[in-house]
């Protein structure tokens, strides 16, 4: 059961995540349209931190398919 307990926090985070990163690509999207270069850096900012919290949990289930 806990091997599913795992599975189960690890997709919830993985959720979690992308939908950070859709929400950073709405702020991109509407940084552009006010021409902000300070929200735009920031959002761009915020979109590479999310792909750094992102790439663990990918590459994790990665190696568990493999094994």
């Amino acid at each position: 059961m806990g091997n599913d307990d795992t599975r189960r926090e690890r997709r919830f985070s993985l959720w979690g995540w992308i939908l950070f990163v859709v929400c950073a690509l709405f702020f991109i999207a509407s940084s552009l349209q006010s021409r902000d270069l300070l929200s735009l850096i920031g959002s761009i900012i915020f979109l590479a931190a999310c792909f750094v919290f992102l790439y663990p949990l990918v590459q994790k289930k990665d190696k568990d398919q493999g094994a």
